[in-house]
């Protein structure tokens, strides 16, 4: 929704049917308006994550570390696990980290494996904060309660289907959901 309310039309259905008249193309017009519409979809529920998260002093960001890290078998996964499972740059990971750190919901703890490297720990404050949030989220259904639970898994096929198609990650059974 724009900051005034709703748009009086669909931009992205408009778009496909100015870009069919441009290119002449019924696929890639659609092709286009399904990758804008994903977009789009990304960008809304991510404005209402963020705007749950933040009642926790959170951004959803970081709130998906925590959930990462509690997910975790120990409470802790080093810093390049972090970036990698939260698929962001490393530094990215740094700053949600030390963000977390500095708000004490999460101790950077050393490796002693690794000299340089570093563990971050939730910590009992980081899991009360992630479970509210969660609690929160999921009384908004995730932003998605207007879908039926048909429709929910037909999505997530599809999107799967694209996340696959694009090399995301290996196709396989989901044998253990923890994360190491």
């Amino acid at each position: 929704m724009s900051p005034r309310g709703p748009l009086p039309f669909d931009p992205i259905e408009r778009a496909a049917l100015l870009w069919r008249r441009r290119w002449g193309t019924r696929s890639r017009a659609q092709s286009m308006a399904t990758a804008t519409s994903v977009m789009r979809v990304q960008q809304l529920l991510l404005t209402r994550f963020d705007a749950v998260a933040a009642r926790h002093e959170l951004t959803f960001a970081r709130y998906e570390a925590l959930v990462l890290l509690a997910f975790s078998r120990e409470g802790r996964l080093t810093m390049s696990k972090v970036g990698e499972r939260l698929m962001v740059h490393p530094t990215s990971a740094t700053n949600i980290v030390q963000r977390l750190a500095a708000q004490g919901f999460v101790e950077r703890v050393p490796n002693p494996d690794d000299g340089r490297g570093t563990f971050a720990v939730i910590t009992d404050t980081g899991r009360e904060a992630m479970e509210a949030v969660t609690r929160d989220l999921e009384k908004i259904d995730f932003g998605l309660g207007m879908l039926t639970p048909e429709q929910h898994d037909a999505l997530f096929a599809l999107l799967r289907e694209v996340r696959v198609g694009n090399d995301d990650f290996l196709d396989g059974d989901v044998t253990d959901s923890r994360t190491s």
